[in-house]
């Protein structure tokens, strides 16, 4: 809702967008508590916001807050009066057209990425700042900036130029990776996994393979991957909701048309010269797709894709996820030791949580649980608190055993 009405106002409205989207919930939170959820919830929802734009147009007009052009006040009434304005194709397009737009080259590429999350993606500050490894008021920052660059240089929902197009893709498609990401590993305290997000990610990242100018080899090993992962949502938690960590997953629930359609599109990603992270993740995410059990893991061909990555992509979290590979390729003893020379992750409860694992490998349950209790502060998800918990609550029988 928050597109279109963007996209009929201008986005040097899209404070008044926002606004009415959120009168619009507020009024659906009143009317559906005492008269029960509508029969067709979106309807009522894009009917109530439909109105309060025609509302807050003509009260612009009167208050001459909007542009002294009558033409363009009678278009945006016109266009706000039409039945079409919420038609399921046009929410379709006006999110990615606005997702390009908040991808603006006057805007700084951080930026644009946290404004395109915050407005499209509904992640809320901490959530972002999470993903950037940075602070909420970091973020904060960016997000103001970003709107006030908006307003500043009048930036238009038009589609971007041919020379524009291959610049803002690159930006769009790490939107759509972190908002996959956010939905697959939830940050959110009580929600390890939300669907919700990796649907409109995956459903977004269609969209762009549909269309001609940006159905192009890296916009296909994204979706690779998406599928990929998607594959393995069902079996990441058990009946109680508690994380099933890779190594224990019941693979045979994991989603074979999915793994299929995955690589369908990794093959068509293969096409081309030019090769990305994603084609280097959907790779990896593959390798464990078409893996029967745990064991069997090759991780020396893992190792050898993060270190592909690591040049593509190089940051703390691909030297994470390499050091582990490597534990597992090698030793405990080196895995430990690749993640200690890690900067900027000490603080994160993922990182003492490997740490912790590879202790137990190493069969030392007392540095083990020194790790462990170092993340259980530093974590605020409570499935990954009954997780680390759990880890714990064996470390006697561990210790007994050595």
């Amino acid at each position: 809702m928050v597109a279109v009405l963007t996209r009929l106002l201008g986005t040097e409205n899209l404070d008044a967008a926002e606004d009415i989207v959120q009168d619009t919930l507020l009024k659906a939170m009143e009317v559906w508590r005492f008269r029960g959820v509508p029969e067709n919830p979106p309807a009522w929802l894009y009917k109530v916001a439909h109105n309060k734009a025609i509302d807050w147009v003509r009260s612009a007009q009167r208050k001459s807050k909007l542009l002294a052009d009558e033409e363009k006040v009678k278009s945006s009434l016109n266009l706000l009066r039409s039945e079409v304005v919420f038609q399921e194709d046009g929410i379709q397009d006006s999110v990615l057209l606005m997702m390009f737009a908040c991808c603006h080259p006057a805007i700084p590429p951080e930026s644009q990425i946290a404004l395109t999350l915050k407005t499209l993606g509904g992640l809320s500050t901490a959530e972002i700042a999470n993903a950037f490894l940075t602070t909420d008021d970091t973020i904060a920052k960016r997000i103001y900036r970003a709107r006030e660059k908006i307003k500043q240089e009048n930036i238009k929902l038009d589609p971007p130029g041919v020379f524009d197009l291959s610049y803002r893709l690159d930006n769009v498609l790490r939107v759509l990776y972190l908002l996959f990401n956010e939905g697959y590993y939830s940050n959110h305290s009580d929600s390890l996994i939300r669907e919700d997000l990796c649907v409109e990610a995956m459903r977004l990242t269609y969209l762009l393979i549909h269309h001609k100018a940006t159905n192009l080899p890296k916009v296909n090993a994204l979706i690779a991957l998406m599928c990929l992962q998607s594959s393995r949502l069902d079996a990441r938690t058990n009946a109680l909701g508690e994380i099933v960590l890779l190594e224990d997953q019941d693979r045979s629930k994991w989603n074979q048309p999915l793994i299929q359609q995955g690589l369908y599109f990794l093959e068509k990603a293969s096409t081309g010269d030019v090769l990305s992270e994603y084609h280097v993740e959907a790779s990896i995410a593959s390798i464990h797709a078409m893996t029967d059990k745990f064991e069997a893991t090759p991780w020396n061909k893992l190792l050898t894709l993060y270190e592909t990555l690591s040049e593509l992509n190089p940051g703390p979290m691909v030297s994470f996820n390499r050091a582990i590979v490597l534990g597992h390729a090698t030793s405990a003893e080196a895995g430990i030791h690749e993640l200690k020379k890690i900067t900027g992750l000490h603080d994160n409860y993922l990182y003492q949580t490997a740490i912790g694992n590879f202790y137990l490998m190493k069969g030392a349950p007392k540095e083990a649980k020194l790790s462990f209790e170092k993340a259980l502060l530093m974590t605020k998800s409570i499935h990954e608190s009954a997780l680390i918990k759990r880890k714990i609550s064996k470390l006697p029988l561990i210790q007994h055993f050595y």
